[in-house]
């Protein structure tokens, strides 16, 4: 059996192989109630019966300012989990583990979607005051309001309240979101916290309380659930995050309660500059890896079966995580397993479509 197919634990729970799903926005809650509906159930399902080990949602906000667009998907009402649980219990039918990622969008919230504009969406249209570590806007988008210092004293709160629903809805890991420019990110870089209350920067020049919290009242309010938490890297600009602060992240966020790290990079300030390419961000997860012991995914742009599989053969990761490629083919695992392994994998492959691989 190849090593992306063999079977690894997280936390509590074994996934049956390394091939997962990264969480991608849909956009696609049109009434802008946060609620999830049968795009949402076809979409993620669909990864499951092709194959893939964890299947995660999009960015859950755990409050209603906490979404990237209008469109997006919520956890911050019980409503919202009861129409969230027949999707996770799909996934879960089909052999996958159902996951939920955590988020609130700080200063990069109230923006349109792709197809429907750019820029800050306006009240007027159903936006909404973002609110962020400080008050410096993300490039143009609109100006955050800075979050005051009992204000970001809620936020653990409000995560921990979505992590019971997420559970109760059927979903047995969760991600803390803490990448990507979002307001745990904006809060751990030293480009956009500036503060000077206990939410800023410690003597170290660390500023992970927030993150440490979040993750504490995560653990507490799911104890038997897997706790991933997505970090950025490198901020790809001078000044800011670089690998050895991500290290220092890990450890924090580990002694608070988490069992694995998905590391990412990017996405806080508008003047990064991104070396795209195969695989350009393994060699976070790799480094992450080596000095800490934590178990960790490697994700971006990595498409191939092969590529994949080296990259746990050489010890850079314990599990990959794909985007694009599952949008491609939502049975991108099926067409792996049969390219890397000699004998169908009776957990990855349904009976039904056995038949199909071989061609």
């Amino acid at each position: 059996m190849s090593l992306l197919f063999s079977p690894v634990a997280i936390g509590p729970l074994e996934a049956r192989n390394r091939a997962w799903v990264s969480p991608m926005c849909q956009y696609s809650c049109e009434e802008q109630d946060g609620m999830p509906n049968e795009w949402h159930r076809e979409h993620l399902a669909s990864f499951a019966r092709g194959g893939a080990g964890i299947v995660m949602t999009e960015a859950a906000a755990v409050v209603p300012e906490g979404r990237i667009s209008p469109q997006d998907a919520g956890i911050w009402n019980d409503a919202q989990a009861e129409a969230w649980a027949p999707i996770a219990a799909r996934i879960r039918a089909h052999g996958a583990v159902p996951a939920m990622q955590l988020a609130h969008a700080g200063r990069k919230a109230s923006t349109y979607r792709a197809w429907s504009g750019s820029g800050s969406v306006p009240e007027a249209e159903g936006g909404w005051q973002t609110v962020g570590a400080g008050s410096d806007a993300f490039g143009r988008f609109a100006p955050p309001r800075a979050l005051a210092t009992d204000e970001v004293a809620q936020l653990p709160q409000a995560f921990a309240d979505a992590a019971r629903r997420a559970v109760a809805a059927g979903f047995e890991a969760l991600e803390v979101h803490a990448a990507h420019g979002y307001l745990l990110h904006q809060f751990l870089s030293p480009l956009t916290n500036a503060r000077s209350d206990e939410w800023g920067p410690d003597a170290s020049g660390l500023s992970t309380r927030l993150l440490r919290l979040v993750v504490e009242a995560v653990r507490e309010a799911a104890p038997d659930a897997a706790l991933m938490v997505r970090l950025s890297a490198t901020d790809w600009v001078e000044g800011g995050i670089v690998t050895e602060r991500t290290i220092e992240h890990v450890r924090v966020a580990a002694a608070a309660g988490a069992d694995w790290f998905d590391l990412s990079s990017g996405g806080l300030d508008p003047r990064q500059e991104i070396p795209l390419g195969p695989g350009y961000q393994v060699h976070f997860a790799r480094d992450v890896r080596a000095a800490t012991g934590a178990r960790v995914n490697a994700v971006g742009l990595i498409d191939e079966p092969a590529h994949a599989e080296q990259l746990l053969a050489d010890g850079d990761a314990d599990a990959v995580m794909l985007a694009r490629a599952w949008l491609r083919n939502p049975h991108w695992a099926l067409a792996a397993e049969a390219a890397l392994d000699g004998e169908p994998d009776a957990s990855v492959w349904p009976p039904q479509y056995t038949r199909a691989r071989v061609a």
